[in-house]
């Protein structure tokens, strides 16, 4: 899982990392949301704690997304 490398990568610990479906998702105890540009609108969500990613395949976009909401240098 892409989530999983960059935060490894990044030297971030974290308890765990979900994949849901839209109409499954809970905020409930939830600290970030990784989600694609064209979904995005849809979720109810704090926006700053949301990483939007126009590529969700792109290892790279996610890494300079995360280290932003996150205030890593």
């Amino acid at each position: 899982m892409n989530v999983k490398m960059v935060l490894d990568k990044l030297n971030i610990d974290y308890e765990s990392v979900e994949h849901t479906n839209i109409s499954s998702f809970n905020a409930q105890g939830v600290d970030y949301v990784v989600v694609g540009a064209d979904v995005a609108p849809t979720l109810e969500f704090d926006a700053s704690k949301m990483i939007v990613l126009t590529n969700i395949l792109s290892k790279e976009e996610l890494e300079e997304k995360l280290k932003k909401v996150l205030k890593i240098n």
